[in-house]
């Protein structure tokens, strides 16, 4: 069976470090070998997915409002407050069409 050859480039304190792990194995390995092998441990690890940006922008303003709705305690009728808080969340319609967190206007 045929297994292609890959090449890399590594600064110093990268050989090292994999000549430092090859050290501390039981087998003796050749620097060859111990990159291969690291590279299949690393591809067997299991990374945490990152949250959709669309994700993080719910998160923010659900933590938005939740500031909001503190800072607000006591204030006027329910239906002024929630204009407030609306227009907190949303941003100054001045800027609306700058922002690149939020879908632009169709038309514009």
């Amino acid at each position: 069976m045929y297994t292609p050859l890959m090449g890399f480039r590594a600064d110093p304190e990268i050989r090292a470090a994999i000549v430092r792990w090859a050290e501390q194995q039981p087998d003796d390995l050749t620097l060859s070998e111990s990159v291969r092998r690291l590279v299949e441990l690393g591809l067997t690890v299991r990374t945490k997915p990152k949250q959709a940006p669309a994700t993080r922008a719910d998160r923010a303003k659900e933590l938005a409002s939740k500031a909001i709705d503190k800072v607000t305690a006591g204030a006027p009728e329910d239906d002024v407050k929630a204009n407030r808080k609306r227009r907190l969340i949303k941003g100054p319609e001045e800027f609306r069409e700058d922002r690149v967190d939020l879908p632009k206007a169709k038309g514009k």
